[in-house]
């Protein structure tokens, strides 16, 4: 009788043991709160994250500038304080080969050691090169010249810095002088380098060494660009170095795209003080 009431209670005991020991599951409401939570937090934290990465980009571009700049000053020091021409070209009485920009030169290939830029970078104009943008890497813009490469996804104030050595306008604007750094008004407002692309139609844009006003000389008159190059893609923002070696960035305003879709248009609508500032003094008809 003792053996019996003995089995009776450890039983008992193990039940209560086993109803009170025992790790009990997440409900399914539980469980839709908690996904709910995580969800809630990726939703604050990636938008965060996203911010952090193209601030990080914009760092980059601001360090590639500055070498573009420093670039810039050293060749003033090796010639006379010239400013460093956007290219020679058939037009000029001293080139009569190929194109040679200030990266370099696009024919079959890309030849970056023949640029104006390489005795002071010495950097190959590559995927996430000095000369590329992080903003728009290689693959997010179809790619100008012969060779179809990466060339530079930044251009050059060849427009106002050294008109007779600027293709595709040399004809227009040939007989103003290639200035010196000595020579250009307000360096600290003027652009050299800025973030650049092109809007020409199709899907996506291309790519423009070469920074363009806002409005463009002919024929003895100034009249609208309908494609300026400044391309305001670090967060609605543009970067530039300016004639004076700083960077700067300035936020885009509607009125100042021509190209909504890209962000592509000029910082203010005119020409001074950042692209040509003494572009009432050209000489009209």
């Amino acid at each position: 009788m003792v053996l019996s009431l003995t089995r009776t209670s450890k039983t008992n005991a193990a039940r209560r043991h086993g109803r009170h020991g025992a790790t009990r599951g997440f409900t399914l409401i539980e469980l839709v709160v908690v996904v709910a939570i995580i969800g809630l937090l990726l939703a604050v934290l990636l938008p965060g994250l996203s911010n952090a990465r193209r601030s990080g980009k914009i760092a980059v571009c601001g360090a590639h500038l500055r070498e573009l700049g420093n670039a810039l000053q050293m060749y003033g020091n090796d010639y006379d304080g010239r400013l460093m021409p956007l290219a020679y070209w058939s037009f000029d009485i001293i080139q009569s080969g190929p194109v040679v920009y200030w990266w370099g030169t696009n024919e079959s290939t890309v030849n970056y050691e023949a640029g104006f830029a390489w005795p002071y970078l010495q950097s190959p104009t590559r995927d996430g090169s000095v000369f590329e943008c992080p903003e728009q890497p290689w693959g997010s813009y179809d790619p100008q010249g012969a060779a179809k490469s990466v060339t530079s996804t930044y251009g050059y104030n060849g427009y106002y810095l050294s008109p007779p050595h600027t293709p595709g306008w040399g004809f227009s604007i040939g007989l103003m002088p290639w200035l010196t750094f000595s020579k250009v008004k307000d360096p600290a407002r003027v652009f050299a380098f800025a973030d650049t692309l092109i809007d020409l139609g199709g899907g996506l844009p291309r790519n423009n060494a070469l920074l363009d006003p806002p409005m463009l000389f002919s024929a003895g008159a100034w009249e609208t660009n309908p494609n300026p190059t400044t391309a305001f893609r670090h967060l609605g923002s543009t970067q530039v170095m300016h004639v004076d070696g700083h960077v700067g960035r300035y936020a885009s305003q509607p009125d100042w795209l021509t190209s909504e879709r890209f962000s592509i248009g000029s910082v203010e609508t005119g020409n001074g003080p950042h692209y040509v500032p003494n572009w009432r003094d050209w000489p009209g008809p």
